[in-house]
């Protein structure tokens, strides 16, 4: 049987949380796809079009998938998260949270 694939979105400053993310879902047998870098976290600034072309890359990422997982740590969505969550939802694709959603 083929391994669902999960794409992990969120914000770049929760590093410690893709880290243990993709852990735990790679060991749960799934194929994870997830971010390229932390710039957030690890204070590196991006140019206008880097952060779109980074977008782009990141929406194909969750057309490949069978569904996302949003870190939303402290309940935190950023406005790039909540883009690819309707994104995903729109195309059908489950979405699941690491933190239950008030």
């Amino acid at each position: 049987m083929k391994p669902v694939v999960v794409t992990l979105c969120g914000s770049t400053k929760f590093k410690e949380a893709f880290i243990e993310a993709n852990a735990t879902e790679t060991m749960s047998g799934k194929i994870v796809l997830s971010v390229g870098g932390f710039d957030h976290a690890e204070g590196v600034v991006l140019t206008e079009s880097q952060r779109e072309m980074l977008g782009k890359l990141h929406e194909h990422k969750i057309d490949m998938s069978d569904e996302i997982l949003v870190l939303n740590v402290g309940c935190y969505i950023g406005d790039s998260t909540k883009h690819e969550i309707e994104y995903a939802r729109k195309l059908g694709k489950s979405v699941r949270f690491l933190e239950k959603q008030s």
